[in-house]
């Protein structure tokens, strides 16, 4: 906000919805008491999750666009909308959790989320475990929604187990 001097929804409309033809159905809604004045305009500052009452609720083709983009290091079209120096360091892992990397990017460091899928493979994961799998080495793209944690791993190695070799 403080850099584009806009409310964080405009900036994501503008930014990369947008550039990706998302659809007019998402929304961005922050915390309740997460409001400043920038510029003499009240907003919202942090998304938070959606299960606290904020966050991105988004739908399943918006999400696959998403994944899309990230899957081409944030080119869309020959548009590039998100750097590809973001899309690595996104995918870099942290010193303290290993298998999460910058800005929501859950990695599969040492296939320990994901043991059947690429350890590049990477995903991101919202409430619900709504999940956005990205695989660059099977040129792949998988949304699920409301699947149980525990069986997201289960559910990658089938699809994977049904490509063609």
């Amino acid at each position: 906000m403080n850099v584009w001097r806009k409310p964080l929804p405009v900036v994501l409309r503008e930014n990369v919805m947008d550039k990706i033809g998302a659809s007019p159905t998402w929304r961005w809604t922050g915390y309740e008491n997460s409001f400043v004045i920038l510029d003499g305009q009240i907003m919202q500052s942090v998304s938070g999750g959606s299960h606290w009452g904020g966050g991105l609720f988004i739908s399943a083709m918006d999400q696959a666009r998403f994944g899309y983009m990230t899957l081409r290091k944030g080119n869309w079209n020959g548009v590039q909308v998100i750097s590809p120096q973001w899309i690595e360091k996104s995918r870099v892992p942290s010193p303290v959790q290993p298998n999460y990397g910058f800005m929501n990017y859950f990695l599969n460091t040492d296939k320990k989320e994901i043991p059947a899928a690429p350890e590049k493979a990477f995903f991101h994961l919202g409430a619900g475990t709504n999940m956005v799998y990205v695989d660059e080495e099977n040129d792949l793209v998988v949304v699920t929604r409301w699947i149980k944690n525990d069986k997201k791993a289960d559910l990658i190695k089938l699809i994977l187990e049904s490509l063609p070799k």
